[in-house]
């Protein structure tokens, strides 16, 4: 499923509004990175999909702790 079929079909579980795909930033460690993800509309609370937190992003965190 793409971040635009999520942002469709989930809303925000704080307010209740649409969720849009934006680009967040991420800081860890010490890199800094920005990945477009569903959040919401009116507050911002952001929706990591579960696949890309534990494919991708933890992928990235282990590469990043074994430096």
């Amino acid at each position: 499923m793409n971040l635009t079929d999520i942002a469709q079909d989930w809303s925000c579980t704080s307010c209740g509004g649409e969720l849009e795909i934006v680009k967040v930033q991420f800081a860890y460690m010490k890199g800094h990175f920005e990945v477009d993800l569903p959040a919401c509309k009116d507050c911002g609370l952001v929706l990591v999909p579960e696949e890309l937190a534990t494919g991708k992003m933890a992928e990235a965190e282990r590469i990043l702790e074994d430096k």
